[in-house]
C-alpha cells in the first residue's frame, strides 16, 4: 500500500493533546490517528480499493 499525506488544521490545544497522548503511549501521532481510523465502524473496504463497498 502506498502511503499518502494528510494535511490537517486543528487547534494548538488538540495538537498538544495528541502529542502528549502519543508520547505517553510511546508511539507516533500517525499511529494514534491510524488506530483511531481503523476503529471506526463503517462498511468494509475492499483491500484493493480506496472506496467503501455498498451496504444495503
Amino acid at each position: 500500500m502506498k502511503s499518502k499525506t494528510l494535511n490537517l488544521r486543528i487547534s494548538e490545544r488538540r495538537l498538544n493533546k495528541l502529542r502528549l497522548y502519543a508520547a505517553k503511549k510511546d508511539t507516533t501521532m500517525t499511529h494514534v490517528i491510524e488506530d483511531y481510523i481503523d476503529s471506526l465502524k463503517i462498511p468494509e473496504i475492499d483491500k484493493n480499493s480506496d472506496t467503501p463497498s455498498r451496504v444495503e
